[in-house]
């Protein structure tokens, strides 16, 4: 009851929004801008949130569990080999484009996103603080080599053939996809062509912190903005929430775009109801159309 009547106090408007837009277009004002998972569902990646989540919802494993078991890691690359040629086929949409215009026109001090899909920079978007890093990167537990993804399932494909023809139907928010137990059960995992240890994508598991230096960077940019806009996150792990505490803290206006509630609302100045791409679309343009 208390979330709905904070939620009636905050604009719904998208001329409001554009408005905000505009006036922080003018007189060399800036954004900051926090991405979520909704900004890229509109490319085909699914999220743990959104509409829809309950019938497709899984459990992400978790860092101990991952580090600790075979079984778990034979699991997440399995289900990641599978996945991972329609997750990486992904393209940018008009939500990632508009914000790559707006950073071209000097609109934004940054971006801080909570997706590890790398889809803003294929949007051209330049200053990007991946708060959860990106699966297109793998590393080693033990020496810390860093490898691509790409060459890591052409590995994985050579090590275990019989994916080689798998039809994948459906993928899920890891980038990954459900699998038959037997085909997991005879997986074998990558290991590090370096010191022979085990390899994990370089993504912040559930149960980890993100790396103190890139909070620290992502809070800069925050302070330095007129503004903070907060789109496609319910802003539900604290990673992401901080920085809305920070804007509030700071005396910063705050935007929020995203279907369905989001952690905080009501400390919002404006609150669209609306999925991204449009939303920022028409932002972006007002921002042009304001300089």
């Amino acid at each position: 009851m208390e979330r709905s009547s904070a939620r009636r106090r905050v604009s719904t408007s998208l001329d409001d929004l554009v408005r905000f837009a505009q006036g922080h277009g003018a007189g060399g004002k800036r954004l900051s801008v926090l991405t979520g998972a909704g900004v890229s569902t509109e490319s085909g990646i699914p999220d743990y949130r959104g509409e829809g989540t309950r019938q497709r919802a899984k459990n992400p494993i978790d860092w101990r569990t991952f580090s600790a078991s075979h079984a778990a890691r034979a699991r997440y690359w399995a289900r990641s080999l599978a996945g991972w040629a329609r997750f990486s086929a992904a393209k940018p949409n008009a939500g990632h484009e508009a914000l790559a215009a707006m950073e071209r026109d000097g609109r934004l001090t940054g971006l801080i996103t909570q997706n590890v899909d790398r889809l803003h920079h294929a949007a051209g978007s330049e200053d990007v603080i991946e708060l959860h890093g990106a699966l297109a990167e793998t590393r080693c537990v033990r020496c810390g080599e860093k490898v691509t993804r790409a060459s890591v399932q052409a590995r994985m494909l050579a090590d275990n053939p019989a994916f080689a023809d798998l039809d994948v139907v459906k993928m899920l928010p890891d980038g990954d996809t459900a699998l038959a137990d037997e085909l997991v059960e005879r997986f074998i995992p990558p290991t590090c062509l370096a010191c022979g240890d085990f390899l994990r994508p370089d993504v912040v598991f559930f149960g980890e912190n993100v790396p103190r230096p890139k909070v620290d960077r992502a809070m800069e940019m925050v302070d330095a903005s007129d503004g903070l806009l907060i789109v496609g996150t319910s802003l539900a792990v604290f990673s992401g929430y901080r920085f809305l505490l920070r804007a509030k803290d700071r005396g910063k206006p705050i935007a929020i775009v995203n279907v369905g509630p989001v952690r905080g609302e009501e400390l919002a100045s404006l609150r669209v109801e609306a999925k991204a791409g449009e939303v920022l679309e028409a932002m972006a343009r007002a921002s042009i159309h304001s300089g």
